[in-house]
């Protein structure tokens, strides 16, 4: 799913895999709590474009504000300090694999969104016990413009007006096994839509071990503050996995 804060700008997406092919079962815009949680709960693997958490320095930052007890920075050391309260670990490992910045779920505008997520989580985790944030569960985070750039597709710019139409024609020549059905029209005139459907992609790389995962070191704050998957093969390859949905 392509997460907002908002339903209308939700993008929701499935996938159903069978051997040889893929086809997107369902796709829509304005994605509802209920909806997201239904499409989870009946799929094996399901992306979402979304931190999942926040930098686990930024956590303590704002309880240490709460109590009027922050430490500053030592004099030179600011740029750095505001950077590991702005951005994950899994950010900074996006960084360096790909070069692309994911937006700051501490100062960007991606917060609202967030928080919209970690309340779907808890909705998706009625028992109380909390659904993991690394990547190894039911959901895992992804970032549909750094799969673009793993499969060799356009990922920049296909967000402006009509040219989310070039990408769709792109990543179908790509993947000829992949059907979008009834919902290519909505994918060719949304990105939302679009990125829904790269959304399941990615979680399909997910679940077959073709996306990277925390290593040992990485896991303790990959729990907490979430885990982007990169995918780590061609495209070709998530159809020769057994079937799932996602």
């Amino acid at each position: 799913m392509d997460l907002a804060a908002a339903d209308e700008r939700s993008g929701l997406a499935v996938i159903s895999w069978s051997p040889g092919r893929a086809a997107v079962s369902s796709a829509a815009l304005g994605a509802s709590d209920a909806a997201i949680v239904a499409a989870v709960q009946g799929s094996d693997k399901a992306g979402i474009d979304c931190p999942l958490g926040w930098p686990a320095p930024f956590v303590s930052f704002v309880a240490a504000h709460a109590s009027g007890a922050v430490s500053p920075p030592a004099p030179g050391g600011g740029a750095s300090w505001r950077r590991r309260l702005a951005y994950r670990m899994t950010d900074e490992v996006v960084r360096a694999q790909t070069g692309l910045i994911p937006m700051s779920v501490s100062a960007d505008r991606i917060g609202h969104a967030a928080f919209r997520a970690a309340g779907l989580l808890s909705l998706l985790s009625p028992d109380g016990a909390p659904l993991s944030r690394a990547g190894d569960g039911q959901v895992v985070e992804v970032y549909p413009a750094a799969s673009l750039l793993r499969w060799g597709l356009t990922h920049r710019g296909y967000k402006r007006a009509g040219l989310a139409s070039d990408l769709v024609s792109s990543l179908l020549a790509a993947a000829p096994w992949l059907s979008l059905g009834a919902f290519e029209p909505l994918c060719r005139r949304s990105h939302d839509a679009l990125d829904a459907v790269v959304a399941a992609l990615a979680a399909r790389a997910a679940a077959t071990g073709r996306a990277t995962q925390p290593t040992p070191e990485q896991l303790p704050a990959a729990t907490t503050e979430g885990w982007i998957a990169l995918p780590t093969s061609p495209l070709a390859d998530l159809v020769a996995a057994s079937p799932q949905s996602s």
